[in-house]
């Protein structure tokens, strides 16, 4: 079989001229920490080829150190190591070409050399150079022999030894990177240890069965008390009050795999209950492995009392101006009848106070859950219009939406002028009259879409008056919106468009 073209010889790479200077090879060299790789079977493997291929009773892979050249892998020889000194591979530094020296005692360089007078009297040596990925010379592939080789490697035996050299090279390689990954890993290790200890809750982990594997110094100092292994353990640092609450909130998302939250108080080393913020997230390193769960324990008692403080006040707060409102509505209306003349005056007055006084009754601080809805409030707002039997007149449908205490004074001023002035002229003056508020979601934005149904005939005031700029102030001002208005046949339209965010902040 004729090759089309020849086979490359498959040298070593030629070392780098700045790994001459001794300081940086010998850094090169200790990057390695080669002594772990003593009798390595990869490095054994091919030392024991090494003979077999140039017919010698020894081989070796060495590492020229500062003062000796250490044996990692060995046949045919006892010794660990020899001085550098005297050391045949000693000549191959700065080089990638095989060091072949048929009769060592006629070589000028080795004739007097102790290896070669002295036992064990080395007759034969060939090296070929091993040399790191950065181009530095770390030692050789060599076989050794007591007899002179009248003929020198033929070129297969050269090549050879070339590819067990570079092979050689690759497991040394291979142990340098992963003592490097190592180090990496355990430097993160390292530093994630330091910051999770750091940290001023408590940290902890568990495995996928609930058992807790570990905790931060933490858990010690505020509970003064072993950590627990399994959640029945914590059960008993847990108020008597929040265990059914807490714990089964733990099992439902343990079981679901979700991430868990819960507020309890916590019993302390000096046996006070302090709030907690517990928080645990579920984590899988790989899609089909088992879960693990970090969490964290964070003393919120001050705050917690901070909030309870902050909402007792603004409850005394809600009283008090609750209180104003029905002042100065009968201050007004003890001012109108001792002047009858303003009497409609005061009526509207009267009448926009309590609407104001329902907006704030609705966004109020109260006891439990407290709901605070665009809905909520509407319909707070238009309860006074309802019929003899109780059904609202002007009925709210669609979509809701959560909305801040601070959009419901100006949200109130706007319907309650519609309202107002449906009941006055328009669909809520008449029997039978009532009034649609439809609600939708455009994304970004809520439509409302007032519509008046049964009234008597509308239509277009001249000019612009107070109640016409009350609402574009509030709408355009204050909810950041747009609206329209048409005096339809049927009654009166008005459609709304009011930024979501406008209504949540």
């Amino acid at each position: 079989m004729k090759l089309r073209e020849p086979i490359e010889s498959p040298g070593m790479p030629e070392p780098v001229s700045e790994f001459a200077d001794e300081a940086r090879r010998l850094g090169v060299v200790a990057s390695f920490e080669a002594e772990a790789l003593e009798d390595d079977p990869e490095l054994q493997a091919i030392v024991e080829f090494a003979a077999k291929l140039c017919n010698s009773p020894v081989s070796m892979v060495t590492l020229l150190e500062q003062e000796k050249q250490r044996f990692l892998a060995k046949r045919g020889i006892d010794a660990r190591e020899t001085r550098r000194d005297v050391a045949f591979c000693n000549h191959t530094l700065g080089s990638s070409d095989l060091l072949e020296v048929p009769d060592a005692p006629e070589d000028p360089r080795f004739a007097d050399n102790p290896l070669v007078v002295d036992p064990p009297e080395v007759r034969y040596y060939a090296g070929q150079p091993l040399v790191s990925e950065e181009g530095a010379s770390l030692g050789t592939l060599c076989v050794i022999d007591t007899k002179a080789h009248k003929e020198p490697l033929s070129e297969f035996q050269r090549d050879g030894l070339a590819v067990l050299a570079k092979a050689a090279v690759r497991r040394l390689e291979t142990r340098r990177s992963t003592l490097h990954a190592k180090r990496i890993i355990a430097e993160r290790e390292e530093r994630l240890l330091r910051m999770i200890e750091g940290v001023p809750q408590i940290a902890w982990s568990a495995d996928n069965e609930g058992n807790f594997d570990y905790f931060n110094k933490r858990w010690v100092e505020v509970a003064g008390a072993p950590p627990p292994r399994t959640a029945d353990e914590w059960r008993k640092f847990v108020h008597p009050d929040d265990v059914e609450e807490t714990f089964t909130r733990w099992d439902a998302t343990f079981a679901a795999g979700e991430e868990f939250e819960a507020e309890y108080r916590f019993k302390c080393a000096d046996g006070s209950w302090r709030w907690m913020l517990s928080l645990a997230v579920p984590v899988s390193e790989r899609e089909g492995d088992p879960l693990r769960w970090f969490g964290t324990v964070t003393d919120i008692d001050e705050t917690r009392n901070a909030l309870e403080e902050r909402d007792l006040l603004a409850k005394e707060l809600a009283h008090r101006i609750k209180n104003i409102f029905a002042v100065v509505i009968g201050l007004a209306s003890l001012q109108a009848r001792k002047s009858p003349e303003n009497a409609p005056f005061v009526k509207e007055l009267t009448q926009a106070l309590r609407a104001l006084g329902r907006a704030h009754e609705f966004v109020r601080p109260q006891e439990g859950p407290q709901q605070e809805s665009l809905s909520g409030l509407l319909q707070a707002l238009f309860a006074p219009y309802a019929d003899a039997e109780g059904e609202p007149r002007v009925k709210v449908s669609g979509a809701d939406f959560a909305i801040s205490a601070r959009v419901a004074t100006p949200l109130a001023l706007v319907f309650h002028e519609l309202a107002t002035n449906s009941a006055k002229y328009g669909a809520l003056s008449v029997d039978g009259g009532h009034v649609d508020l439809a609600i939708a979601d455009n994304g970004d934005a809520l439509a409302l879409a007032w519509r008046e149904h049964g009234g008597p005939p509308v239509r277009d005031p001249d000019g612009t008056g107070f109640g016409s700029r009350l609402v574009e102030m509030s709408v355009t001002g204050q909810l950041q919106g747009s609206w329209d208005r048409q005096f339809a046949k049927d009654g009166l339209v008005v459609d709304f468009s009011l930024p979501k965010a406008a209504l949540t902040t």
